[in-house]
């Protein structure tokens, strides 16, 4: 069991599922697009979206937007304080097949038009698990420091991407591998012991094939 399955993380409340973990789910897609979102359509399911408005999921998930942690005072005030950075936002319900009930899908775009969908999970005492990016799907809370690959589906692409990691000395905890059809894109989602340095990041992107890396590192609430 976990010690937050007990006391619960330090948060702005009402609730750890529906309020700190909805802040996460925010943070952690706005750092898999490496930016603010200057729109935002969220979309709620089950439980999120037959309370959300009372536990302030809405308000949360925007927040995680905006780069707020799970303590942020100005939480409440997520609405006016994304109106003031020109971040539109939409917000609206779905019903998901399936789905855990405190879901969430969010439908981002980047300055640069650069678009993004993560369907996330509140899972109860602020830990959240990444069900699907852009429709693919993935298994992941971002517990451990995460690198979030999308390639082509290639022969040795996992060999290129274990091999610089032996090489650099990181622990791999877990490794997910998904895509859309064979020889079509793939998503590997990799799970170390500890953090990646930012010349390990940058190798990685140097591969022939390989899209976009992204390298999360949640492990701590105030890095952005």
């Amino acid at each position: 069991m976990h010690i937050f399955d007990i006391m619960g993380p330090i948060m702005v409340g009402p609730s750890s599922s529906h309020t700190a973990g909805a802040v996460r789910i925010g943070r952690i897609t706005r750092n898999i697009l490496q930016a603010q979102p200057v729109s935002a359509k969220i979309l709620l399911h089950g439980s999120f979206a037959a309370t959300g408005a009372g536990h302030g999921t809405d308000r949360a998930i925007v927040a995680g937007l905006l780069g707020m942690a799970p303590d942020d005072a100005d939480i409440p005030r997520s609405f006016h304080i994304a109106k003031e950075r020109s971040m539109q936002v939409e917000l609206g319900t779905t019903n998901l097949r399936g789905a855990h009930p405190n879901t969430a899908v969010l439908q981002v775009t980047n300055a640069d038009g650069r678009t993004l969908e993560v369907a996330a999970a509140s899972l109860g005492g602020g830990r959240v698990r990444i069900v699907s990016i852009d429709g693919m799907s993935a298994a992941f809370t971002a517990d451990y420091p995460t690198l979030i690959i999308r390639h082509e589906d290639k022969p040795g692409a996992v060999a290129e991407v274990s091999g610089i990691l032996y090489n650099m000395r990181v622990n791999i905890a877990g490794m997910q591998l998904y895509r859309d059809a064979r020889g079509g894109l793939a998503v590997m989602v990799i799970e170390s012991d500890e953090p990646i340095a930012d010349d390990v990041v940058f190798q990685l992107r140097q591969i022939k094939g390989f899209r976009r890396v992204v390298y999360l590192d949640m492990t701590g609430e105030g890095e952005d």
